[in-house]
C-alpha cells in the first residue's frame, strides 16, 4: 500500500486523499451523517473488542475539522513514522476487521438509516482455504443486518492488474439493484474518488408505486431525483449572550380578541363573486385528492414529438422496484428495450403520492452507459418529462413591423457561433457562489490565515473568445448597431404621458352587482374611489374592491 512504484501517489495516500475528500463533502452537504476510519493488518491494535491488527484511528461520529487535519497529518508524516506507530502485519485477518466494523455499528447510540463499509485495497487475494470460509460466512451476516460493502480496489505496484475473481468475487454479494459490472481497479485519485462519489449516497427513493397497464397486469417502480438544486445550509439563529440555538415557535391570535388560535380553531377561505366560501380540513383534502399514487400508461408517441419547450421542470428517473412485486424487473426490462428499439416515448398519468394532482408525464427510454474502466455512467431506465397542460399554455403576441435582421448579419452571427462551439457538459460546472461560500467556511473551521482560490469554471473564458472570434465580433458590431452607439451605455426612455382614467362609459354599479370589480385595473377603481370620496382602508386592490362593493352595498 505504500509502494509509489512509477505513480505520483502511494495507494495508501490515494486512500487517504480520498476520505479526506470524503469527509470534507459530508461537512457541507450532510453534516449529520456519521464516518469511521479503521486501519487492518497492522502490528498494533486499537479498538474495544480486542480484535487483532486492527486500529482505529478515528471512531464513528459527525465529521469535524479535527478529522480533516488528522487525515493531513498522515499525507505529511514521513512513512516510516506510520511503520513506529501502526506497524504492518500480513497475519491479519479480514473477518475480524469485519467484525469489527458490524460492532462499531452496534455501539452506536444513534438510529443509523443505512450503514456501509467502503474497504480500500489492492490485495486481491487475502486470504485462502479456512480464512476465506470465514470471510464469507462474515458477509453473509453483515448483509443480512443490512450493512453492504463496497470494494475500492485499486491496482497493484508496478501496474499489475488487481484480480477481482481471485477472492473477492466469492466473497461479496451484490445487492439486486446494483449494476452487475465490476469496475476496473482505479489507477488515479480522480478514479477513486469518482468511485466513491458513486457509492457514498445510498440511493433514497421519493416514492415507490405501481405502473399499470391497463386491467390486471402491473408492475412496481421507484421514483428517483436526479437533478437537485444545491442551495446554502440556513442561517441557524443563536442566542447572543451564550450561542445557544434558539427555538423559533409561531402562533395565530384572533385580530379582535388576541385570543391564541388552535389549527382546529382555523378554516380556509376563498372569496368568489365577493362571496366568502369557507372550507373545512376534510373537505379540502377530498377537492385535493384525484387518484391513488401510481403511474397509469396511456399510449406511445414517438421520441421527435416531444419538444423541447414542454419542459416545464426538473426530470426524475424510473427504476424497477423488486421488493413490491416479484418479476417487476423482467417487464420493466422488456418495456425499456422496446420504447429503445422503437425509438418511442410512453405517455402517462402520474400520481406521486397521496393529495397531489395528477401530471401527464413521458416516459423518454435511456440504455446504461458504462466508462472506459467499467464504471456505470448512466443507469438503465426512464426519464420522467413533465408535461404542460393545455391552460399552461401561453400565446404571445408578438409586434408586428420591428427591424429584421440582414443576410449578411445571419450569415456573421453563424459563423461566430461556429467559432465558439466547445464541449459542454453541467457536471464540470461548480457553482462558484457556493464554492465561495464554503472555503471560506473551511478556512474558519480549521483555523486558515486564508481561504483557498476557487475555480470559477462559470466564468468566460475571454481571452480564448478574442482569439477565435475577436475579429468577427467586431465585425457584426458595426454591422448591426448604429454610428455612434457605445455599448452598455443607458438610454433614457421618453416619459409616458399620464391618462387620466376614462369612466364615462363605465357602469361601476352594474360591474359591483355583477361581482366583476376584481377584474378592472386599480387605477380605474382608485379613480372612481377618488372622484365619489369613498372611504377606503388602503390602496391594495382588495382594499378598492372591498370599498366600492360596500358603497352599493
Amino acid at each position: 500500500m505504500f509502494e509509489k512504484g512509477d505513480e505520483e501517489h502511494s495507494p495508501f495516500e490515494l486512500c487517504i486523499k480520498c476520505a479526506k475528500s470524503v469527509i470534507q463533502s459530508k461537512i457541507i452537504s450532510s453534516n449529520k451523517d456519521l464516518m469511521a476510519v479503521i486501519f487492518y493488518a497492522t502490528t498494533k491494535e486499537k479498538n474495544q473488542g480486542d480484535f487483532k491488527n486492527c486500529y482505529i484511528v478515528q471512531n464513528l461520529d459527525q465529521p469535524g475539522a479535527d478529522q480533516v487535519l488528522q487525515l493531513e497529518n498522515f499525507l505529511t508524516d514521513d512513512p516510516d513514522n506510520f511503520a513506529a506507530d501502526y506497524g504492518h502485519s500480513n497475519t491479519f485477518s479480514l473477518s475480524d476487521a469485519l467484525w469489527l466494523c458490524s460492532s462499531v455499528f452496534s455501539n452506536c447510540t444513534q438510529k443509523l438509516g443505512f450503514k456501509r463499509i467502503m474497504l480500500f485495497t489492492n490485495n486481491d487475494c487475502p486470504h485462502e482455504n479456512q480464512l476465506k470460509k470465514q470471510t464469507i460466512a462474515k458477509v453473509e451476516d453483515l448483509h443480512h443486518s443490512g450493512i453492504s460493502i463496497e470494494l475500492m480496489h485499486m491496482n497493484k505496484p508496478g501496474g499489475e492488474i488487481f484480480n477481482y475473481d481471485a477472492f473477492y468475487k466469492d466473497v461479496l454479494i451484490v445487492d439486486d439493484d446494483e449494476s452487475v459490472h465490476i469496475a476496473d481497479p482505479a489507477a488515479r485519485f480522480e478514479e477513486l474518488l469518482s468511485r466513491v462519489r458513486i457509492k457514498e449516497y445510498k440511493k433514497r427513493t421519493l416514492s415507490r408505486v405501481s405502473f399499470s397497464f391497463g386491467g390486471a397486469l402491473e408492475m412496481a417502480v421507484g421514483v428517483y431525483n436526479l437533478v437537485r438544486t444545491c442551495t446554502k445550509p440556513p442561517a441557524v439563529k443563536l442566542y447572543k449572550k451564550t450561542n445557544e440555538e434558539v427555538k423559533t415557535v409561531t402562533q395565530t391570535f384572533l385580530r379582535d380578541t388576541a385570543e391564541v388560535l388552535m389549527p382546529q380553531d382555523m378554516k380556509k377561505m376563498q372569496t368568489y363573486a365577493t362571496k366568502q366560501i369557507c372550507f373545512e380540513p376534510e373537505e379540502i383534502t377530498q377537492i385535493k385528492k384525484f387518484d391513488d399514487p401510481g403511474v397509469k400508461l396511456l399510449g406511445f408517441k414517438p421520441k421527435s414529438s416531444l419538444k423541447k419547450m414542454h419542459h416545464v421542470r426538473p426530470a426524475q428517473f424510473l427504476y424497477p422496484d423488486e421488493t413490491q412485486i416479484k418479476g417487476s424487473t423482467t417487464l420493466f426490462t422488456a418495456l425499456l428495450k422496446k420504447c429503445l428499439q422503437r425509438d418511442v416515448v410512453a405517455i402517462c398519468r402520474f400520481t406521486a403520492r397521496q393529495n397531489q394532482p395528477p401530471r401527464i408525464v413521458a416516459l423518454v427510454p435511456q440504455e446504461e452507459e458504462l466508462d472506459e474502466h467499467q464504471v456505470q455512467v448512466a443507469p438503465p431506465g426512464f426519464h420522467v418529462i413533465f408535461m404542460p397542460y393545455a391552460d399552461d399554455f401561453r400565446n404571445l403576441k408578438f409586434e408586428e413591423g420591428v427591424p429584421r435582421a440582414s443576410t449578411e448579419q445571419i450569415d456573421k452571427a453563424k459563423s461566430i457561433v461556429k467559432k465558439l462551439r466547445f464541449t459542454f457538459s453541467p457536471e464540470g460546472m461548480e457553482n462558484p457562489s457556493l464554492q465561495q461560500h464554503y472555503v471560506n467556511v473551511e478556512a474558519m473551521a480549521l483555523d486558515r490565515d486564508q481561504p483557498d482560490d476557487i475555480n470559477d469554471s462559470a466564468s468566460p473564458d475571454d481571452e480564448m473568445i478574442d482569439k477565435r472570434a475577436g475579429k468577427m465580433i467586431s465585425e457584426f458590431s458595426e454591422m448591426v448597431f448604429p454610428e455612434g452607439y457605445v455599448p452598455g451605455a443607458k438610454r433614457k426612455a421618453p416619459a409616458a404621458a399620464r391618462v387620466k382614467p376614462d369612466l364615462t362609459e363605465l357602469n361601476m354599479e352594474e360591474e359591483a352587482r355583477a361581482g366583476r370589480l376584481m377584474k378592472l385595473t386599480v387605477p380605474i377603481l382608485k379613480e372612481f374611489v377618488k372622484t365619489n370620496r369613498i372611504p377606503c382602508a388602503g390602496t391594495k386592490k382588495a382594499d378598492l374592491v372591498q370599498a366600492v362593493t360596500d358603497h352599493f352595498a
